[in-house]
């Protein structure tokens, strides 16, 4: 019996060791294997890097903005009596919009007007009785201050009826009205804004590094396929004194003519800043998404033939760092850093690093188009 079960005990402990041979060679060949493994290569589009003719601009999006902008508003309290303008209508300087109700204040006024007569035939008569000696100076000019006080009351209740008519403060185009006749209006409720968008503001923003290119002066041409692709020139009319520090960014002013009214305060348009130089610049011209931004700088993957570390050759991609010199369209404008041939990586650039094989497929490219003219969706 205990024969039988020594032998057993060596059969089982034989089995276990050879079961744990095979298991520690599966682990051996499956560790060889992971060491030698190599992920499949990611796939790419690129394009072939190539010269071309930069505008000298500088391309940034601008907002409208009126010359001269207010909510007219009431003065004084009071009721609308008379509305005397049409919603989205010019007006003039001057021009009355509306009127409120002033009878309670006309009532005071033949008052207050027929107390300033009758104190102006008092001081005639006082006058003539201080000249024969009849009447004491003080009563005079006890007169003659009422008279005045009576003058001064007048003009204020007159002044009073003045302000509750309300005028155009300058030559603009009106907003939509916001009051209804017979409704009563507190001191500085709106009544309706009025824009002067002729000329008209536009304001943008320029990156401090390149601030120095917008001087006063300076030429623009305004553009926006918002409004059936207008375009318009103005000059650079003010430059802010403060930089953002949240942007970086320096505030421009520009001023244009805008004949017919065609921009709108608040409307996006894209702004062409000449530079000054006179001349187009030669760039390499990427797609957008090409570039790989970052805070440390911003680059691009060029393609190329690279050797592994058993000596194979594979198409690979190596990190260039470059320097962009602003965008029109799909295109950003590279200005150091790459060489016509190169041949870049347009899209994908997320996927990579430095040494990963591609597979190059371009049957889909990214937009390289510099003026897009995108459908209505």
């Amino acid at each position: 019996m205990a024969k039988r079960m020594v032998l057993m005990l060596a059969v089982v402990g034989l089995l276990i060791t050879s079961l744990g041979f095979v298991k520690f060679k599966q682990i051996q060949t499956a560790i060889a294997k992971g060491g030698s493994f190599q992920p499949p290569p990611t796939a790419v589009t690129t394009v072939v890097a190539k010269q071309a003719s930069w505008p000298a601009t500088l391309d940034v999006i601008g907002t409208a903005a009126a010359v001269q902008g207010v909510t007219v508003s009431a003065d004084l309290p009071g009721t609308v009596a008379r509305i005397a303008f049409e919603s989205g209508k010019a007006v003039h300087a001057g021009d009355v919009l509306a009127e409120l109700d002033t009878r309670q204040e006309r009532a005071q006024l033949a008052a207050m007007e027929a107390q300033r007569d009758l104190a102006r035939i008092n001081l005639d008569r006082l006058r003539q009785l201080v000249k024969e000696g009849v009447t004491a100076q003080s009563e005079y000019d006890t007169a003659t201050s009422q008279q005045k006080a009576t003058e001064a009351q007048v003009g204020e209740i007159r002044a009073t009826i003045e302000r509750k008519t309300i005028r155009a403060p300058f030559s603009g185009v009106l907003g939509i009205r916001q009051a209804n006749l017979g409704q009563y209006l507190a001191a500085g409720q709106a009544i309706v804004t009025l824009e002067s968008i002729n000329p008209i503001y536009v304001n943008f923003g320029v990156p401090q590094e390149v601030a120095a290119q917008a001087r006063v002066g300076r030429n623009l041409r305004i553009s926006s396929s918002d409004v059936g692709g207008v375009k318009l020139t103005g000059r650079v009319t003010a430059i802010d004194s403060i930089v953002n520090e949240g942007t970086r960014n320096i505030q421009v002013q520009a001023t244009l003519a805008n004949p017919g009214g065609k921009l709108r305060p608040g409307m996006f348009v894209h702004v062409a800043l000449s530079t000054g130089t006179g001349t187009d610049r030669l760039v390499i011209a990427l797609p957008a998404s090409a570039i790989n931004y970052a805070p440390y700088g911003d680059s691009v993957y060029v393609v190329s033939d690279m050797k592994d570390p058993k000596g194979n050759t594979y198409r690979g991609v190596r990190q260039q760092f470059v320097k962009v010199g602003g965008s029109r369209g799909d295109q950003v404008a590279v200005v150091s850093g790459l060489k016509p041939g190169d041949e870049v990586v347009s899209a994908g650039v997320f996927k990579l690093r430095n040494g990963a094989a591609v597979l190059v497929n371009n049957q889909v490219q990214p937009g390289n188009n510099p003026a897009p003219k995108p459908e209505d969706s």
